[in-house]
């Protein structure tokens, strides 16, 4: 039987990665946007890597390694190929390929993470920990620096480009690394985070987005992925979900999820940015049924080709 409170979860992450890629109410409501967009939604990437080291822990020989490899790795060419016809011309391709366009960092960024996680596997909790804490602050520290421009030049455009930062190992490792001792060491079997406690972590994040925006005053165009509080708030909220009794034995939602997370920035290409003034006046209303129906026709495709999602 599965988490049932896990799939709807993945559900609701997969809308915030929605929501985060259209930057709501930037217009409107900058400040709240700002918390938002850079703050909550920025959740969801790491929950979902939680989410996959925690299972990764059953890939303990290179038999299974091999057959989770060629998934990840199939996922990744299939729908680069799909958004091949998206990539501009100021665009990398040398970049896009090695680290992905746009939302699909996330797949070849979890396929060498896991590799490495994985030859990590023995190693002592404490080796891992060190290394997650080490890898994060790496990241954390590269991403500000670029964000409030402490370099000029050439170099302060180099660390601002995401692949810098945003990898597999200063973002996919650490989190997938937290799911993988979490089931390594039945954490999930002995801490039942409550309600409170993840209100309180969600707090914190929204708390540290609005310091950045307050305080730090960082441009509301450049992205934050990565938040010291992620590492409290992301596994607390996993935690909570995982310990919740609900089950189900179906895959639809989990598929559904994988779907929208996929498919979205298609959608955003042919509705959000259409120049036709008629598409504009129903764009969110043609974006939503688009992407919802787009996804259930992925999750019922993959049911007979098995490589879609």
């Amino acid at each position: 039987m599965r988490s049932l409170s896990i799939d709807v979860l993945k559900i609701i992450l997969a809308f915030f990665v929605v929501f985060l890629h259209m930057h709501v109410l930037r217009d409107t409501y900058p400040s709240l946007s700002y918390v938002l967009v850079n703050g909550l939604f920025r959740m969801a990437v790491p929950v979902f890597l939680i989410i996959s080291g925690y299972y990764f822990f059953y890939i303990d020989e290179v038999k299974r390694l091999k057959k989770w490899s060629l998934r990840i790795l199939l996922l990744y060419i299939i729908w680069s190929v799909v958004y091949f016809q998206f990539w501009k011309e100021k665009d990398s391709r040398v970049l896009n390929i090695l680290f992905g366009y746009h939302h699909l960092w996330y797949l070849i960024g979890t396929f060498f993470a896991g590799l490495v996680l994985f030859t990590l596997r023995k190693s002592s909790v404490k080796v891992v920990i060190t290394l997650i804490v080490l890898f994060f602050c790496c990241g954390y520290t590269i991403q500000l620096l670029g964000n409030i421009h402490y370099f000029k030049g050439s170099f302060d455009k180099t660390i601002n480009l995401y692949p810098t930062y945003r990898n597999f190992l200063f973002v996919c490792f650490p989190f997938l690394a937290i799911g993988f001792l979490i089931k390594k060491l039945e954490i999930d079997m002995r801490r039942k985070p409550s309600l409170f406690m993840v209100l309180f972590s969600v707090g914190l994040v929204i708390f540290e987005a609005f310091f950045n925006y307050s305080v730090l005053h960082l441009n509301q165009k450049e992205s934050i992925d990565l938040l010291f509080s992620l590492l409290l708030a992301c596994p607390v909220l996993f935690l909570y979900c995982k310990n919740l009794p609900a089950k189900t034995d179906s895959k639809i939602l989990a598929s559904i999820s994988t779907a929208i997370y996929l498919i979205h920035p298609l959608w955003m290409e042919l509705i959000l940015k259409s120049p036709y003034p008629s598409i504009q006046q129903y764009q969110n209303i043609l974006f939503a049924i688009g992407l919802l129906t787009s996804s259930l026709l992925l999750v019922l495709i993959n049911r007979k080709l098995k490589y879609l999602l």
